[in-house]
């Protein structure tokens, strides 16, 4: 008796084993790779474990990935973003059956070592381009990000991975890595912040006669550094230097011999030249020329005095736009203008950065890191600086750069800074108001 086809639903829950399966056919061979170099591909031994669904038994192959990050020289306190793909993956199609686009939703951990240790979650977009039969599968990407908190080198690795499908059927099949840890396949290097220059100069007197000296005094030196006194005329140094050491609190004291009668201002810097960040001043000085003036003549004389550097910003209060309970999403709205007047004359350049606290509401609160923006600043026409908008990304409680102008030879200028604002709200984040404070500081 010839037994009967198989009914319609039998064929689709087999066919639904089948296509669960992420990971059943497996690429073997080849050796394992030593150490990468930074942001190298790298291959690992890797145990996938089928849906029990499928009946088919573990298999093992090699995986072959790369991670990325953001930043590979950031700063204890930075938010590191890290991209893992897997290149190729230790599967493949095991049926002749094609598998539809955007079935696979993968997730996984990166794995840290050296100067900090521990996992970076990562996921990926359930998307996949289609799968022929029998056809290795595609390539993915899952990302992360992790907070910097030692210095140091900092390896990462790749981790175990799930690969997740849904067809027909929610499945998973977990790969996991046979000997951990893997090859490292990309290195940052950690560092401490540095604090801000806090270096300060005053003078004796702010005028005197060609050849007359001037004490300058000054604290927040390097204890023990050797210190330059030098004259300037506007953003060039002057013939007229000397030095001091400072003492073991910072403190400096001296005396320039001032001759040159273009000099409009006194800096004190540490090394062999003028640095902003090891430096200060200029403080305005003045040489009064004692060239007699002719008969019948008249000496017209005029001064520009330095200014400050300030910030105005045009309102205090920003409203994001709603987002719906249930759905959450992106909450978005403008930063208000920061206009950045910089009339102090001389060489130092600017940062403006920005800070800000877990936004509190109702009962729950969304956290500082769930705030990015997208900055934008503009030179007003004329200014000898040009400013620099920060990168887009995490605002957070550590803070990150809105705006800045580098040190240079001659700086100044009025500026204008800006920010698109976005804020992740979780799905179903209970409704309410919710507010954080951004903190903005001009150094």
């Amino acid at each position: 008796m010839r037994s009967q086809a198989p009914r319609p639903r039998s064929r689709r829950r087999r066919l639904a084993a089948l296509l669960g399966a992420t990971a059943l056919a497996v690429t073997t061979g080849g050796a394992l790779a030593g150490p990468a170099q930074a942001a190298d591909n790298v291959d690992f031994a890797t145990r996938c474990v089928p849906p029990a669904i499928s009946g088919l038994p573990p298999i093992e192959g090699t995986t072959t990935a790369i991670i990325t990050v953001s930043d590979t020289t950031p700063y204890v306190g930075d938010t590191v973003d890290v991209t893992y793909t897997v290149v190729k993956p230790a599967a493949s199609n095991p049926t002749a059956i094609d598998l539809p686009a955007d079935i696979m939703t993968p997730s996984g951990k990166a794995v840290l070592s050296g100067a900090q240790s521990g996992n970076v979650t990562v996921a990926g977009p359930k998307k996949n381009n289609p799968v022929p039969g029998n056809a290795a599968f595609p390539s993915f990407s899952m990302t992360g990000s992790f907070t910097v908190t030692a210095t140091g080198a900092i390896t990462l690795s790749p981790g175990d991975y799930n690969i997740h499908t849904s067809y027909l059927l929610e499945l998973d099949t977990p790969c996991t890595v046979i000997t951990p840890p893997a090859p490292g396949s990309v290195t940052l290097t950690a560092s401490d912040a540095p604090g801000p220059n806090t270096r300060a100069i005053a003078l004796g007197s702010n005028s005197g006669n060609p050849g007359a000296g001037v004490t300058v005094t000054g604290s927040h030196f390097t204890p023990g550094a050797t210190v330059t006194l030098a004259g300037r005329a506007g953003s060039s140094q002057t013939g007229d230097t000397a030095t001091v050491t400072a003492d073991a609190s910072g403190a400096i004291s001296g005396s320039l011999v001032v001759n040159d009668k273009t000099t409009t201002g006194i800096v004190a810097y540490e090394g062999s030249s003028w640095d902003s960040a090891l430096g200060a001043g200029p403080v305005a000085y003045t040489v009064i020329d004692d060239t007699p003036v002719p008969d019948n003549a008249q000496k017209l004389t005029t001064t520009v005095r330095g200014g400050v550097l300030s910030m105005t910003q045009a309102g205090d209060t920003v409203s994001l736009s709603a987002v719906e309970y249930g759905a959450g999403g992106a909450s978005t709205g403008d930063l208000n203008a920061v206009t950045v007047k910089d009339f102090r004359g001389g060489t130092a350049g600017w940062s403006l950065t920005g800070k800000v606290t877990d936004f509190t509401g109702p009962g729950v609160t969304i956290g500082a890191d769930q705030l990015n923006w997208t900055p934008a600043c503009d030179t007003k026409a004329g200014s000898p600086s040009t400013c620099q908008a920060g990168s887009a990304g995490k605002v957070g409680s550590s803070g990150a750069t809105l705006a800045s102008a580098p040190a240079d030879t001659t700086t100044g200028g009025e500026f204008t800074a800006n920010a698109e604002l976005s804020l992740n709200v979780p799905a179903f984040t209970p409704p309410g108001s919710y507010s954080g404070v951004l903190t903005l500081t001009l150094s």
